[in-house]
């Protein structure tokens, strides 16, 4: 099995496979984790994201349900410790109109099995949500990819899937398999079919404060806005934007500040804190009025080939991540 792309998705799907005897090569242009994995906050929170029963629903429940055996495990293989926790979540409304609509988004998310409780007349608190640090994964991933016999390719993106689909060619040299996984998250479109979804850089900023003495509790939500603190250093981190800017890896400043502003009015004691960091990432959205994730085998090409993706998970590819690799994991084996 080659599987192109290292972020959290390509590290939890090679984990699988390689656990389930598969051999796997896993190819990244930078170092596992390095791009939107390392970027994001690490929200598990269905309940801020899907409102009514779909298919990415349902999915993103039972990952969130799979995270506390996942986080178990994964420390487990690798000796690494995950900073994890269940926190809850508390998403706001500031006038009557939006807290008519939150209180119908919960009824609906109640009816698909997402539980809230009103906390007063504007505010709502999920109590399942969770928080985990998603550096803290990869790190832990990429050990135990290799302890369970993946090898490793970083620096050497594939470059293209050649004729056949059923080898890749790197900068370095052509590798064959009997299948190939694309899960290169934003960078994806290189290598898939003309014809197939095409995966989009949505770039977000995020800031950090390494802030002491605040005790945040559960994550604070308000539109797009977002606020929420690790749990083994202390460490606030507020989000977000949505950019259709390529792949521009140019720090907005005024982005940011923005962002500063919105998570004041969450949290006031933010107002004289001066951000310690600020950086962003490339969500791996979809072209046009396709939705994601695009998971499972790709129809059509060559007689013989075997491709399959893993891509356009937008802004829950932590969240989607145990799920996505059972998913494959169990798609492959059972093919």
């Amino acid at each position: 099995m080659i599987v192109a792309g290292a972020g959290i998705i390509g590290l939890t799907c090679a984990w699988r496979l390689a656990q389930k005897g598969m051999p796997v090569r896993l190819f990244d242009a930078r170092e596992t984790g390095a791009e939107a994995s390392w970027a994001g906050a690490g929200m598990l929170s269905p309940g801020g994201e899907v409102a009514e029963d779909s298919p990415l629903a349902r999915m993103a429940i039972d990952s969130l349900a799979a995270w506390p055996a996942f986080v178990k495990e994964l420390e487990e293989a690798s000796g690494q410790s995950i900073d994890y926790q269940t926190c809850g979540a508390i998403e706001r409304a500031c006038t009557d109109e939006e807290a008519q609509a939150l209180r119908q988004r919960a009824a609906q998310q109640a009816a698909i099995g997402i539980r809230s409780d009103a906390l007063n007349n504007f505010d709502r608190f999920y109590p399942g949500d969770a928080i985990v640090d998603p550096r803290d994964v990869t790190a832990a991933l990429r050990i135990a990819c290799l302890r369970a016999g993946v090898k490793l390719h970083e620096h050497e993106p594939v470059l293209e899937i050649l004729p056949g689909g059923t080898s890749v060619r790197t900068a370095k040299a052509v590798y064959a398999d009997d299948a190939i996984l694309i899960a290169a998250g934003a960078w994806s479109a290189t290598l898939c079919p003309p014809e197939f979804p095409k995966s989009i850089p949505v770039r977000g900023h995020l800031i950090a404060w390494d802030a002491t003495g605040i005790r945040l509790g559960p994550i604070l939500r308000y539109g797009h806005t977002y606020i929420l603190q690790r749990a083994r250093n202390g460490r606030i981190i507020a989000g977000s934007s949505t950019e259709y800017a390529g792949f521009d890896r140019t720090l907005n400043e005024s982005i940011a500040a923005g962002i500063h502003a919105r998570a004041s009015l969450l949290l006031p004691t933010l107002a004289s804190l001066k951000p310690s960091e600020s950086w962003l990432g490339f969500r791996p959205g979809l072209e046009g009025d396709s939705t994601g994730p695009v998971i499972g085998k790709i129809a059509g090409g060559s007689p013989g080939s075997s491709l399959w993706a893993a891509f356009g998970h937008y802004r829950n590819g932590i969240l989607l991540a145990p799920e996505t690799a059972r998913i494959v994991s169990e798609s492959l084996i059972g093919r």
